[in-house]
């Protein structure tokens, strides 16, 4: 692991989706805050800068896992930014599909289905 990031965000420092997965289920926070970060500002700002430095394809792979486990989509960093403006900046039309699925199937009150919106 590392002495710097909490086994949480180091597994969204490295988008390692399965192991993020297996600490959430054991019990970690979905919404924990290390430094000026969210797991989930982390995992968007993450997928956003890999993309632009790599050349490579936008993933959501550890922004879905974190939702999937109850993070809050609308849950601001110590920074003030939401999940939701860091994925807007990052152009990252997936999180953005989902953060907003999340969004309003909390404030429907039942599930979200992110792809039909």
């Amino acid at each position: 692991m590392s002495d710097y990031w909490t086994p949480a965000h180091y597994a969204v420092e490295h988008e390692d989706a399965e192991t993020l997965a297996r600490l959430l289920a054991d019990g970690f926070d979905p919404d924990e805050v290390f430094g000026n970060t969210t797991l989930l500002t982390h995992a968007i700002d993450r997928e956003g800068d890999g993309s632009l430095q790599s050349g490579q394809p936008l993933t959501v792979h550890t922004t879905a896992v974190l939702l999937a486990f109850g993070a809050d989509p609308e849950l601001a960093d110590p920074d003030g930014d939401t999940p939701l403006e860091i994925a807007n900046q990052y152009g990252h039309d997936l999180a953005v599909q989902l953060l907003r699925a999340h969004i309003s199937g909390r404030a429907a009150g039942g599930r979200c289905h992110p792809f039909r919106l």
